[in-house]
């Protein structure tokens, strides 16, 4: 993770709720199938703090093997773009012209400022929602209040109704909130496609004085 979260990230650590849930993940660790490995259950928070442009929230992790790499929707590069992805890929083509990524890695988001958090960071093999309920979704609502109250003018991408549920948590006052229905195959027509949130996220961005993101 980069230096700039660790005191953030610290105090989250020494709470009641973060040691229960950090006693659940050894368990399962040592019994069960558990993605992502436990070296990339952080991996969003490599991107710099005081760098951070547009923030994209998910839901769980990929369960099935070699998909979850600790970043929302992002897949390492020779893995099968999965569906929700693809979605996701032909709304940015729609809206603002041909993707600029060959494979599923989203990495290059990442560099550019863009934070891929999940509201729940692991997740059983095969079986998605598993790790629901066990202190997850209490940290990653502590992540969006303390980006919301310490960045100024963020973009807050809300896709589904996990994401959606961290609204109230954000000062529209400040911050552009986008939202509409998950980019999944099952919700994707009920309002994902043709929601322009790439094109919104980058007028946004100039209008503030910053570089729009590569899609």
């Amino acid at each position: 993770m980069h230096e700039s979260w660790k005191p953030f990230l610290k105090s989250e650590f020494d709470k009641p709720y973060f040691k229960e849930l950090s006693e659940f993940l050894h368990a399962e660790y040592e019994t069960k199938t558990i993605f992502p490995k436990k070296s990339l259950v952080f991996s969003a928070f490599a991107t710099n703090l005081n760098e951070v442009k547009v923030v994209i929230l998910g839901q769980d992790p990929y369960h099935t093997p070699g998909a979850a790499e600790g970043l929302a929707f992002s897949v390492p590069p020779r893995q099968p773009i999965p569906p929700s992805l693809i979605n996701i890929y032909k709304e940015i083509d729609d809206d603002i012209g041909k993707h600029a990524n060959p494979t599923g890695s989203l990495r290059n988001w990442q560099k550019q400022g863009v934070l891929l958090l999940n509201t729940v960071l692991t997740v059983e093999a095969h079986k998605a929602g598993s790790h629901r309920g066990h202190g997850w979704e209490i940290f990653t609502t502590e992540v969006i209040k303390y980006l919301s109250e310490t960045r100024p003018h963020l973009v807050f991408i809300l896709w589904g109704r996990d994401a959606r549920n961290k609204k109230p948590l954000i000062d529209g006052s400040k911050h552009l909130i986008l939202e509409s229905p998950h980019p999944s195959p099952l919700s994707a027509h009920a309002g994902f496609f043709g929601n322009h949130h790439f094109s919104k996220t980058n007028n946004f961005l100039k209008q503030i004085g910053l570089e729009p993101i590569v899609w």
